[in-house]
């Protein structure tokens, strides 16, 4: 039996249309999961600084892939760091001494096996994270308005960081420089207005 040509032409139509769909969303993930990640980062958020944990992860995911020499393990290391603060966020622990922790070992991982291509990556890494983990130690002995700036400030400095790692294809996966990034730059507004309020 054949199928008559205009609905084996509109079948093909509908195939396509989908396949579009399907392209548009794999295009658009890491955007919009950056946007969740942002929204559950300002839930209950009342002082700017207690985002800088968000500051030190932010150094840590970077330093997790060129450590271990994968692309990939930015994503395991977001992971733990998310895991980390939110429980800082809702069980009361202090997420920055563990991030700081998981930094260390990361560090001494990465001395040890030397996996990262080009040799620089990684103390390029190492540098970042010391760069990010004392702007946010600094923030959160400074008073609300200045340290939540300074928060603000790192974030966007990171935002940075991730654009030049997507367009370089450096690091990080592409969709993570991405997610990271609108992460970074939604948060950093959201800081700017809480640590700005009256």
């Amino acid at each position: 039996m054949t199928i008559p040509t205009s609905l084996s032409s509109k079948r093909r139509a509908a195939a396509h249309a989908g396949e579009r769909r399907g392209r548009g969303w794999r295009r658009t993930w890491p955007a919009a999961l950056g946007v969740i990640v942002a929204a559950g980062t300002a839930y209950g958020l009342s002082d700017a600084r207690d985002v800088a944990p968000v500051v030190i992860a932010s150094g840590v995911v970077y330093l997790a892939a060129a450590a271990i020499g994968r692309r990939a393990a930015a994503w395991i290391a977001f992971a733990v760091a998310f895991l980390l603060i939110t429980l800082d966020k809702f069980a009361g622990l202090d997420a920055v001494p563990w991030l700081f922790a998981l930094a260390i070992a990361l560090l001494l991982t990465g001395l040890i096996i030397r996996r990262t291509r080009p040799w620089w990556a990684f103390p390029l890494q190492a540098a970042a994270m010391l760069a990010f983990g004392a702007v946010a130690y600094a923030a959160v002995q400074l008073s609300p308005v200045v340290g939540g700036l300074l928060v603000a400030t790192a974030l966007l400095g990171h935002a940075a960081w991730d654009v030049y790692h997507h367009r370089a294809h450096r690091v990080v996966d592409r969709s993570f420089a991405e997610f990271c990034a609108v992460l970074d730059v939604l948060v950093a507004a959201l800081v700017v207005v809480i640590a700005l309020q009256p």
